[in-house]
């Protein structure tokens, strides 16, 4: 059995959660904690049922996706596999993250290869990307998806079947390493939702630890089962967290001058992100 100990949030996340479970079960995790963020559907119970060994928190409110992986990781003592609950190991993805932490002593975090339940990639390995390319992303990316921002951002021209040491991995399933989670404080829980692994892995690179995307570790990620439920509010809190991220990260007196700006900018793109989830939404098939 592994030392790695998991850590799941959910918040209404039904069947899927059982799916979750005993993927990490048959890749021989002993620890499993979910961490329930006040959900009433039922799955923490209907888990509880298929596996009666899990551990698990209540938080009583939904207090967002990084405090609630920080309650859960309270719970452990080893390495750190955070995944969200509509994410599913495929066998053989946990051995994988785990030989990357134990050859390479540098490396703090690890993320797998992320797959849409079709088979298709999820970029889940990105660049922190530069001022340009973040606003030729968020702006022409609503009527261009291939565009040559959000094609550098997210790496799109990239082979993603060979394993690299990356700027970030997505927070939908990575493995930290014990004393790495530790040492940085586990996630910023002034974002309640979205871009707390991005800051987890800015501050890793800060503190002098490398991130890695691991392509032999494979995950199949259903995306959106907890966020679709509140979408309009979802794409408020993924902006807000931006500004917070860049406002954390941008430094000297730059922050001040361009601050009113980016706020502006990124209050449109709010608007036009919640047009089009409409537009979307009324669209016949």
């Amino acid at each position: 059995m592994t030392r790695t100990g998991a850590v799941v949030v959910n918040f209404n996340a039904g069947e899927h959660l059982i799916a979750c479970v005993r993927s990490l079960r048959s890749e021989g995790i002993e620890r499993i904690v979910v961490v329930d963020n006040a959900s009433r559907d039922g799955s923490v119970e209907a888990a509880r049922r298929a596996d009666g060994h899990l551990d698990v928190v209540q938080t009583g409110a939904n207090l967002g996706f990084g405090a609630a992986v920080n309650r859960g990781a309270a719970q452990l003592t080893g390495d750190v596999l955070v995944m969200n609950p509509d994410a599913v190991l495929e066998p053989g993805a946990l051995k994988a993250l785990e030989a990357v932490l134990e050859q390479s002593p540098d490396v703090g975090i690890v993320g797998p290869r992320i797959e849409n339940p079709d088979g298709t990639l999820y970029p889940s390995a990105r660049t922190f990307p530069a001022m340009g390319d973040a606003m030729g992303h968020a702006f022409v990316g609503l009527v261009a998806p291939g565009n040559r921002f959000t094609r550098r951002y997210r790496m799109l021209d990239w082979d993603h079947a060979v394993a690299a040491r990356v700027d970030w991995v997505s927070g939908a399933a990575f493995l930290a390493r014990r004393s790495c989670f530790d040492a940085l404080g586990g996630f910023d829980e002034a974002y309640f939702m979205y871009m707390e692994d991005v800051d987890l892995c800015w501050r890793a690179h800060q503190a002098g630890w490398s991130v890695a995307y691991e392509p032999e570790a494979r995950v199949v990620h259903v995306q959106g089962v907890s966020t679709d439920l509140a979408p309009y509010r979802m794409i408020a809190t993924h902006h807000r967290s931006l500004f917070t991220f860049w406002r954390r990260t941008t430094p000297g007196p730059g922050r001040v001058v361009l601050a009113p700006f980016v706020l502006l900018g990124l209050v449109l793109r709010t608007l036009l992100a919640w047009v089009q989830r409409l537009l979307d939404s009324i669209r016949p098939g």
